[in-house]
């Protein structure tokens, strides 16, 4: 059986990509998901409010387990990291 790389990330450092080649990049990898894998828009717009609202919340990464939320929110399997859960 023939290996296929389905890997998008480049080893990049963030200092070293332009902002919005950076949102490019995510939104790519977010539409890319599997749709078993993937949250459906709504639950994901309901998990981001949360984050947003939350005190952990560091230019859209999380204080408490260095996620990109937008990453988190995205994956139905994930959760807040939080001792007491957001989502």
């Amino acid at each position: 059986m023939e290996y296929v790389n389905k890997r998008i990330c480049k080893k990049c450092l963030l200092q070293d990509i332009a902002p919005e080649e950076y949102l490019k990049s995510m939104k790519s990898y977010l539409d890319r998901l599997d749709d078993e894998v993937k949250t459906g828009e709504s639950l994901y717009q309901k998990r981001i409010g949360l984050c947003l609202e939350c005190d952990y919340l560091a230019e859209g990464i999380c204080k408490i387990c260095g996620c990109f939320v937008e990453y988190r929110a995205a994956i139905k399997l994930r959760g807040c990291p939080a001792i007491h859960p957001k989502w």
